[in-house]
């Protein structure tokens, strides 16, 4: 396929899904009719779709009904692997333009309990923490500048969605500013100091950050020293840790406002 702006799927390969020409020219991709229905839903402006041609009669009829006048290209599956470079197994494929982000004030303005994601650069566990973050309870989620893009096609599509529905922003501020929005921070970490996450103090806390890190370095120690608290859950059998997507989804459902 050689069609005139088809170029932006074909810059999607495993290895290009991070490509600084998807953040210059403002593009994300949202892959499968659900996701594309819940980021038509908040909001987002689509730009280009693309399927097999036997799915614009069925599961892309309705996606193609919503997304206006914008250009809808076709092929068989063998082309498309070919474009795309994997496997089109959700049958279509939407680039949006990317939203105008929140501040980081914009998005604590309301907020009880939120995540802090640093440094965690597999898109999978940022699309779970995402999906968990929304259906336990978090109000919004702020990344550092050292997180993988939560706009990732792998990321947007691991969380169904919820990258769309969950407030968020980039934060560029040190942990510690939190407490000028009146939040206190729980880092989660394995320490001496730590305290199990069932501790009854933490659902006490009216706006409370949790913090969460990389499953191999774990947080850096100046944001450990900086937070309020210090949360590990409690586990048994000498496991000494979960992967963080699934840390998180204890760790919500646990601290839930």
């Amino acid at each position: 396929m050689t069609d005139p702006g088809v170029e932006i799927f074909s810059s999607l390969t495993e290895a290009q899904l991070c490509d600084a020409r998807l953040f210059e020219r403002g593009l994300f991709i949202a892959e499968s009719s659900k996701v594309i229905d819940v980021a038509l839903d908040a909001g987002c402006e689509p730009y280009a779709l693309i399927t097999e041609e036997r799915h614009l009669d069925g599961i892309a009829a309705k996606v193609a009904a919503r997304v206006g006048d914008i250009p809808i290209y076709v092929g068989e599956p063998e082309t498309l692997k070919a474009l795309t470079g994997f496997p089109m197994v959700r049958c279509v494929m939407c680039a949006m333009r990317r939203p105008a982000l929140p501040s980081v004030g914009e998005v604590l303005k309301d907020a009880h309990r939120i995540v802090v994601i640093d440094s965690v650069t597999n898109t999978t566990n940022i699309g779970a923490i995402f999906r968990s973050a929304i259906a336990l309870g978090v109000d919004a989620v702020l990344l550092t500048r050292t997180t993988c893009d939560p706009l990732n096609r792998r990321a947007v599509r691991v969380s169904m969605g919820t990258v769309f529905q969950a407030p968020w922003t980039w934060m560029d501020a040190p942990i510690s500013s939190l407490h000028e929005y009146g939040f206190r921070t729980a880092a989660m970490a394995l320490t001496d100091q730590s305290i199990p996450l069932d501790t009854p103090v933490l659902k006490t806390v009216d706006r409370l950050a949790l913090v969460m890190g990389t499953e191999g370095d774990g947080l850096p120690q100046e944001t450990i020293s900086e937070a309020d608290y210090v949360v590990r859950i409690p586990m048994k059998h000498n496991v000494d840790s979960l992967n963080v997507a699934a840390a998180a989804a204890v760790a919500f459902w646990e601290l839930r406002k």
